[in-house]
């Protein structure tokens, strides 16, 4: 059924007529960057089939990501990458990647919804939802914008360090990528200071290649 506008319609109907949704890619991978994304939906041009970027086919997410860059009022991205997760752990770094997608959007938000977390210094009224992007066509949209644009980059790292297979994994923990991680050590993109990859490092820096 997708995610509906029940939030939005809500605020629309109180005055705030720029709503934004926000929500985060990779928190959970080993490697390359947290990106998150903050999207405002236009109501007269609304974008049919929007839900949590994880319940879609990628060709699906792709197509979306066109309709909404074509359609919305505004879209942000913010990306943090690997070595400042590592400096101010993967909370943070995705609070900082929220408020730099938030920083790029026009027009300004008058409300924010956010998927499950909080933003401390956001100077306009926020929301947040837990399961936001399966709640809120606007998280949803964020959730689109921020997936298509990570894997991007990871298939970017993927021609950059083919051994990894990142294309496949996207950086997450699966046995492909543990065995890679065994096999051949942290490259330049993989977080440090997680547990599969700092593990590996050290037994990888003990035994040598």
């Amino acid at each position: 059924m997708g995610a509906p506008y029940r939030y939005e319609r809500a605020a629309w109907r109180s005055g705030l007529e720029q709503v934004a949704g926000v929500d985060e890619a990779g928190r959970g991978p080993l490697a390359g960057p947290v990106v998150a994304a903050a999207v405002i939906l236009d109501p007269n041009r609304r974008v049919k089939g929007l839900d949590d970027s994880k319940r879609l086919a990628p060709a699906r997410r792709e197509r979306l990501f066109e309709q909404i860059l074509e359609h919305a009022r505004g879209v942000g991205v913010g990306i943090v990458d690997p070595q400042t997760i590592d400096r101010v752990n993967i909370l943070e770094a995705t609070r900082r990647a929220m408020y730099e997608a938030l920083g790029k959007l026009t027009p300004r938000p008058d409300l924010v919804l956010i998927d499950a977390l909080r933003l401390p210094a956001l100077a306009c009224p926020q929301k947040p939802l837990v399961h936001g992007d399966s709640r809120s066509a606007s998280i949803a949209a964020a959730s689109i914008i921020a997936k298509v644009t990570r894997d991007r980059l990871m298939l970017e790292a993927d021609a950059r360090f083919p051994e990894y297979g990142f294309a496949r994994h996207k950086g997450y923990p699966t046995p492909e990528h543990l065995a890679a991680l065994e096999k051949h050590g942290p490259c330049p993109i993989h977080r440090r200071t997680f547990h599969g990859v700092w593990i590996q490092g050290e037994l990888f820096e003990r035994s040598g290649p």
